[in-house]
């Protein structure tokens, strides 16, 4: 059984892939500066990151759990989600509304499998 950790950190690794399965931790934005649409867009680009090193791509995302710190700013959100997302089959999705850290607006953990 071969487990492959993707950024692996002192307390977890950015995805672990088995068997073509890639499960991916929670990602937030850099700049928590930003507002809800900017920040869930920087979240977006780096999952692209994360996705093209493990030999995948948006489009193959099976499931995604979005948690955002104040559901009266969803629909700023899904806009980013739906510019990054295009016309193609979406993924399986639910949106959470949690406490984050401070000023973190957004966390998206995906699931996806590889090409």
């Amino acid at each position: 059984m071969t487990i492959e950790h993707i950024e692996p950190g002192k307390w977890n690794s950015r995805a672990v892939i088995h068997n073509g399965y890639i499960c991916m931790s929670g990602i937030v934005p850099d700049d928590n500066s930003l507002g809800m649409k900017e920040q869930t867009a920087q979240v977006l680009a780096k999952i692209d990151g994360i996705l093209a090193s493990a030999g995948s791509d948006k489009t193959k995302i099976m499931s995604a759990v979005v948690y955002i710190s104040d559901m009266d700013q969803k629909d700023a959100m899904n806009e980013a989600w739906m510019e990054w997302m295009g016309s193609h089959n979406p993924p399986a999705r639910a949106c959470v509304g949690v406490t984050l850290t401070p000023d973190t607006l957004v966390e998206i953990m995906v699931q996806a499998v590889q090409d």
